[in-house]
């Protein structure tokens, strides 16, 4: 198979699947190197495809009715009930992001729309001893949130402010 078959393929399973696919699964599938599939993405984004990278796998961006960022304030141990307060009220966390000192903006992909992401994500960071962004900047960090509507976005942002999470 040539290089562009591969990307073709690339492109039509990540449109055609429902949740992220990761390197390994497509390298499998096309029988290359995982950073084959590494390299064929980064040039597929590169040439203008919404594909996102997200720590579950790769996944084409997708259009929110509604979107707004919030900041917010707390401890390591209460990321697993923010991001569970979020998803239940049918949001979708996209991302995280920090103001560093030296570095400026840091921001993390996340798309993390069920309790079982939450808990995947969650797992993954314990496993891999991982920190995160918010541990820079002492607890502070916005994520950019994404829902059907305004009105579950306004309902998200006041289970924040009466969670004390939100940051005013």
């Amino acid at each position: 198979m040539d290089n562009e078959t591969r990307r073709r393929q690339i492109r039509n399973t990540l449109l055609a699947a429902s949740q992220p696919v990761t390197a390994a699964t497509l390298s499998h599938q096309l029988n290359v190197s995982r950073q084959t599939i590494v390299g064929d993405v980064a040039l597929l984004r590169a040439k203008g495809e919404a594909i996102i990278p997200t720590a579950r796998g790769y996944q084409y961006e997708t259009t929110a009715a509604a979107t707004m960022a919030v900041v917010v304030r707390h401890f390591p141990d209460d990321t697993t009930s923010e991001l569970n307060l979020i998803v239940d009220a049918g949001g979708v966390v996209d991302n995280v992001e920090i103001e560093h000192p030296l570095y400026g903006l840091l921001k993390g992909e996340l798309h993390i729309a069920t309790r079982a992401e939450v808990l995947t994500f969650d797992r993954k960071r314990k496993e891999l001893g991982g920190h995160l962004l918010s541990e820079l900047t002492d607890g502070v960090h916005t994520h950019q949130i994404s829902a059907p509507d305004r009105a579950t976005l306004t309902a998200i942002k006041t289970a924040l402010r009466t969670a004390g999470y939100l940051y005013e």
